[in-house]
């Protein structure tokens, strides 16, 4: 489920195969370093199984390349194969570079919430923010902490939820010198979580209330790039109150290459009886190269509806 704007982590996890796999590892081979770049051009154009195989046989020219491990880690995922692809990550990590080590870990926790494992996911995620915490990275931990409500929200503990994206709220207002519309942004994110965690709650009016405050904090100005996640919390809220069509025509302005919002999409088609477009939705989120907490929360459901209808 997307967060209300472009975070660094959002960015950071979005890209990750780019960032961390753009480069030779240290004493990786040319024909390993080749095979890799290969793979990573199946893998981002939603190839992942074909991907799997080349980077299969970048390890065995070299046992020891972080980006191949990394790579083949992500792709599994993607097919589905997420005890593997954690032996991978596991590898990813002992081999990352001490500045990337985050990004394997934060990876390693979307593995698990593939698999709906809420506690595994949390405690991956949770060494990442401790760390930020302690050194004092206070916008960068912040996003942690959020990342850790949107898993707890999405996985079905809602009073976790709340626990977490209050903790970034708080921490993102102990960074020093912020400027108002980092203020604003703060407090938007905090009324955004608190709408929909009251939506999975069922209390609608405090739901509706709290996407008040976020409407009226963009209209303050300098946070305009959140308009299109406020399109998404508009078709989050009517969705949970059982307004399918209001919820389609709110994610129409949503990101429509988020698999959060295609996935709203999907589940409000199968309720207003539109197979077909139903249908459409579930494969186009497991067409999606996308390895992210969105990625994690869809790509399972779409996969099963589509197994079950033949899709």
């Amino acid at each position: 489920m997307p967060q209300p704007h472009a975070s660094a982590v959002a960015i950071a996890v979005a890209v990750g195969l780019v960032t961390s796999c753009g480069r030779t590892s240290p004493g990786h081979t040319a024909v390993g370093h080749d095979l890799v770049t290969e793979a990573r051009k199946l893998d981002l154009s939603g190839r992942p199984a074909e991907a799997v195989v080349l980077y299969r046989q970048a390890i065995a020219a070299d046992a020891n390349a972080y980006d191949a491990e990394y790579g083949i880690a992500r792709a599994l995922d993607l097919t589905g194969a997420y005890d593997e692809a954690r032996t991978h990550f596991a590898r990813a990590l002992v081999l990352a570079p001490e500045g990337e080590r985050d990004q394997v870990l934060r990876m390693t926790g979307i593995s698990w919430t593939f698999s709906g494992q809420l506690a595994a996911a949390h405690a991956e995620f949770q060494k990442v923010f401790d760390r930020l915490r302690a050194t004092r990275s206070f916008s960068a931990a912040a996003e942690e902490a959020n990342e850790l409500g949107r898993l707890h929200l999405e996985l079905g503990d809602a009073d976790g939820a709340e626990r977490w994206y209050r903790v970034g709220h708080d921490i993102a207002r102990q960074a020093s010198d912020l400027a108002p519309w980092q203020v604003d942004l703060a407090d938007l994110r905090w009324a955004h979580a608190q709408a929909r965690i009251a939506a999975r709650r069922g209390l609608v009016q405090e739901a509706d209330d709290q996407a008040r405050v976020v409407d009226q904090l963009i209209a303050k100005g300098g946070n305009d790039d959140q308009k299109v996640q406020y399109a998404y919390l508009l078709g989050y809220l009517s969705f949970y109150r059982g307004d399918y069509r209001g919820a389609a025509a709110a994610l129409a302005s949503a990101d429509q290459k988020d698999p959060a919002v295609m996935l709203l999409q999907a589940k409000a088609a199968d309720a207003l009886g539109q197979a077909a477009d139903a249908t459409a939705a579930y494969r186009r989120i497991v067409q999606s190269s996308a390895h992210s907490l969105t990625s994690a929360f869809a790509r399972p459901v779409a996969e099963r509806k589509l197994a079950a209808g033949g899709g």
